[in-house]
């Protein structure tokens, strides 16, 4: 797909999938900016791409508005967003503790509201394209995945409704739900090659998916 002039905002840019989605939209054509906590990785990844880096909270809904309407005022439209901002917790229920189910749920789903709250204040008057990421967690049971899971399914619920609200408005909203991708945050599930064969032996193509293959689906959506 030609992202030729789009002007497109990434939640969470300097990490795996955000990252390698950035770059792909560059070789499109898109004008980007990076969002995310980190400054110094958000400049490494916005210095390759030729993009503009903000240092924003996305778990903050007003801070997140804020840098769209500002985008939108510079630029004119912001035609996409994609959520990319995430965490990732493996423990079963009985041992997850109140501070982090607040912070799985801030950090996904919170995230992701942040982005469509956004998205249907800017893109009201000019339409546009909102991608959150899910994760395959959320439609398959997982041990020890219940935290992350039931964020990662509120992600799907959210998308569905902002979907029925805002298609008068022309604004589209998808979600992605990838298995296991081979990122930071997920190398020290994959660091012992008895946990990376395990793993594999549970997709259907015997391999861990790449950034890459995620970057592609959220690009053409």
């Amino acid at each position: 797909m030609d992202h030729k002039e789009n002007k497109i905002l990434v939640v969470g840019a300097s990490g795996g999938i955000g990252s390698a989605l950035c770059r792909l939209l560059k070789a499109q054509g898109a004008t980007l900016h990076l969002a995310g906590r980190d400054e110094e990785k958000l400049k490494d990844v916005a210095g390759e791409v030729e993009g503009k880096a903000h240092e924003v909270d996305a778990c903050d809904s007003e801070a997140l508005l804020e840098l769209c309407k500002d985008i939108g005022k510079k630029d004119g439209t912001l035609d996409g967003i994609v959520n990319c901002a995430g965490s990732l917790l493996l423990k079963p229920a009985h041992l997850t503790s109140q501070e982090e189910w607040n912070t799985t749920l801030s950090q996904n789903l919170g995230t992701a509201f942040s982005v469509v709250h956004a998205a249907g204040r800017v893109m009201a008057k000019s339409g546009g394209a909102v991608v959150l990421i899910s994760s395959a967690a959320a439609q398959k049971g997982l041990p020890n995945h219940e935290a992350i899971a039931a964020a990662k399914a509120g992600i799907e619920g959210l998308m569905r409704s902002a979907a029925a609200t805002y298609a008068r408005r022309g604004i589209r909203f998808n979600a992605v739900a990838p298995g296991l991708v081979r990122t930071p945050l997920t190398h020290s599930m994959l660091s012992k090659q008895s946990s990376e064969e395990r793993s594999k032996s549970m997709h259907p193509l015997g391999e861990i998916g790449r950034p890459e293959d995620v970057a592609r689906a959220i690009a053409w959506l």
